[in-house]
């Protein structure tokens, strides 16, 4: 791994430390970087704030296994190696998705699916998502990311599979026809 990887990996353990006493939009990065044992210039190098931190930890986490749908995952198989990640690294999670602010991680998981869910349709299908599909896999995405973040919440009772089945059942009809047609179920 190469220099700057691993101080951006300590920072986020850093964060991750902070998080367990201390509310998101509590933390300064005056805290992070400190308990990281690097300069605040460094963190500035790296990231544009504490949101973008997370948000980046959030992707090195997750990224990969939503890379593997429709290739040799299913969104179901997808889902549920996600909430297992987040599932493991349970206080980090909790904290993230209590914060409201403006780049938050609600946000950016909403944003990252969504377009993540519209460029795989559109490199599977060979053709832009029509305005229909582009509304139904919008309101598929906030609704998925609200309940993802109500079982984080509310101490993930329901083991990953259960909850990645429950989300892939929630899905529109017209929007799982879709999936289902290019093979993400």
């Amino acid at each position: 791994m190469e220099k700057q990887e691993k101080t951006r990996y300590r920072l986020a353990e850093s964060v991750k430390e902070c998080m367990k006493v201390t509310p998101v939009d509590k933390i300064t990065v005056k805290e992070i970087v400190e308990g990281a044992g690097v300069a605040r210039q460094t963190f500035y190098r790296n990231f544009l704030d504490k949101y973008d931190l997370i948000n980046w930890y959030f992707d090195k986490l997750v990224l990969a296994c939503f890379e593997q749908i429709g290739v040799s995952h299913t969104v179901e198989e997808s889902l549920t190696q996600k909430l297992t990640f987040i599932q493991e690294e349970k206080a980090f999670f909790m904290g993230a998705f209590r914060s409201d602010d403006h780049n938050s991680l609600k946000e950016h998981d909403f944003e990252l699916i969504l377009r993540f869910y519209q460029d795989l349709i559109s490199r599977k299908s060979l053709r832009p998502v029509e305005e229909e599909v582009r509304f139904l896999l919008e309101m598929y995405c906030q609704g998925s990311v609200y309940m993802t973040v109500k079982w984080i919440l509310g101490g993930m009772k329901e083991k990953p599979e259960e909850m990645a089945r429950k989300l892939v059942e929630a899905m529109p009809p017209k929007l799982e026809r879709v999936f289902a047609q290019l093979g993400l179920l």
